[in-house]
């Protein structure tokens, strides 16, 4: 059977009018509460789970954002793939404001200030992550995305800095000399969890500015942010209606079963309330 597809809103998207048979559902997670309340209904004759990622009136910095939580509620609610939208700098000047990238590398800033694994306090586990983004769902939204007219790009790496601040200029010269190609503060921890819990993801990275490296350019600013963004968000739903009818059925890429030789510890070894937190994400290989 087919799973739900998750949907997390960024800056700019906090609702899908799209829904039909929408209902609220507010969940309750061993991590905690996650952003907000989710969404769920059907759009496109998909079953879909929709969560703000900054939750009503944007008031949760990326910084403290429960992520674990947010990935935990999706995952209890039977979704299967998440599709992250997200505001992101740029950091070459061939990739333009407004463009939306599809990155299939990340790398952390963030030096360890988020929650971005299930495992620890009883039950170790390694997962695999060399590809962190599912490739299939990936390749979905870029074909979903030149069929509705949108200036896609396939690949690249996002840097996850922390934030909340913007980069200094030194700094986003240096992320440029690493050869980044996007810059954002969410989309690391999302794309970690998602793993562990054996759900594909991927993200329409849209891009809103060229970040504080290109003088040629008005500074970065927070307006010239959302008003960048707002015009992204319509041509994501637009992504988002011409995909999802396409995600339903197996799944046929190694996101499904993750999991399986990454758990390290002795199943007698793990306790009873430790197996009762962690059951919807280890319940499939450990009774």
């Amino acid at each position: 059977m087919a799973g739900r597809i998750g949907i997390i809103g960024g800056s700019g998207l906090y609702s899908m009018d799209k829904i039909s048979k929408a209902k609220k559902e507010k969940i309750a997670t061993p991590f905690g509460d996650p952003s907000d309340e989710y969404m769920t209904g059907s759009m496109e004759g998909a079953e879909v789970v929709f969560l703000t990622r900054h939750g009503k009136g944007h008031r949760i910095s990326p910084s403290e954002v429960n992520y674990r939580a947010n990935i935990y509620g999706m995952k209890k609610l039977g979704v299967d793939r998440i599709i992250s939208v997200s505001a992101c700098g740029s950091l070459k000047k061939e990739l333009k404001p407004l463009d939306i990238v599809l990155p299939d590398q990340f790398v952390d800033r963030t030096n360890q200030a988020r929650q971005m694994t299930f495992f620890g306090e009883g039950v170790v586990a390694h997962i695999q992550f060399a590809d962190p983004v599912c490739p299939v769902l990936a390749k979905a939204l870029y074909d979903a995305g030149m069929k509705v007219g949108a200036n896609m790009r396939m690949g690249g790496t996002y840097i996850n800095m922390e934030g909340p601040q913007f980069s200094t200029r030194a700094e986003s010269n240096l992320y440029r000399s690493w050869g980044m190609d996007i810059i954002g503060m969410t989309n690391m921890a999302e794309a970690k969890l998602a793993r562990e819990a054996e759900i594909c993801y991927a993200t329409l990275a849209c891009i809103t500015d060229y970040d504080c490296w290109y003088q040629a350019e008005e500074e970065v600013s927070l307006e010239m942010i959302i008003q960048n963004l707002l015009k992204n968000v319509d041509i994501s739903k637009k992504i988002l209606s011409e995909a999802l009818p396409k995600l339903s059925g197996h799944r046929g890429c190694a996101c499904a079963d993750a999991l399986k030789n990454a758990i390290v510890t002795d199943p007698k070894s793990i306790s009873p309330e430790t197996m009762d937190r962690l059951r919807p994400i280890i319940g499939k290989y450990i009774k």
